[in-house]
């Protein structure tokens, strides 16, 4: 805690040391190694050095075009990265959907039996086109998933 304390400290009057324009700024190195930034030499420093900040560059200066150049390909990458999640996690929640869809789909629908002569029923082919439109709704699901993850 005291660390940060006399870390903001240093940079703050860093920065005040700065507005002042070229006013000497004194570094002081403690008995125990802290290390306090001052306008004056601290008088319980081990070691004192006097530091002329640069004050060329008050103020904002633009970004070169070699840090443009970085930012870009960052935000790019970022962008290519969150939209592969965003499209992975879109394919996971089709193919859970599609192998619930099936595992409820196992049920006869009305309409999806046929009697037989001795009296019961059995399940036409009504029922097993549509068992099999449920399996590839799965099994695309599956394939756009694994396209997803690899980035295809």
């Amino acid at each position: 805690m005291e660390r940060r304390i006399v870390v903001a400290g240093g940079l703050l009057a860093l920065v005040l040391a700065l507005q002042a324009g070229a006013q000497t700024l004194y570094k002081s190195t403690l008995p125990d190694g802290r290390v306090v930034y001052g306008d004056k030499p601290d008088p319980a420093a081990v070691k004192s050095e006097p530091i002329k900040p640069d004050t060329k560059k008050i103020g904002v200066v633009p970004p070169t075009s070699r840090e443009t150049a970085t930012l870009n390909e960052l935000e790019r990458a970022r962008l290519k990265r969150e939209g592969g999640d965003s499209r992975t996690r879109t394919a996971d929640e089709a193919l859970q959907k599609a192998q619930a869809a099936l595992e409820a789909g196992k049920e006869p629908l009305p309409g999806e039996r046929t009697g037989t002569a001795g009296g019961a029923s059995r399940l036409n082919d009504d029922y097993f086109k549509r068992q099999k439109k449920l399996e590839d709704a799965v099994e695309n699901a599956r394939r756009e998933v694994e396209r997803a993850r690899s980035g295809k």
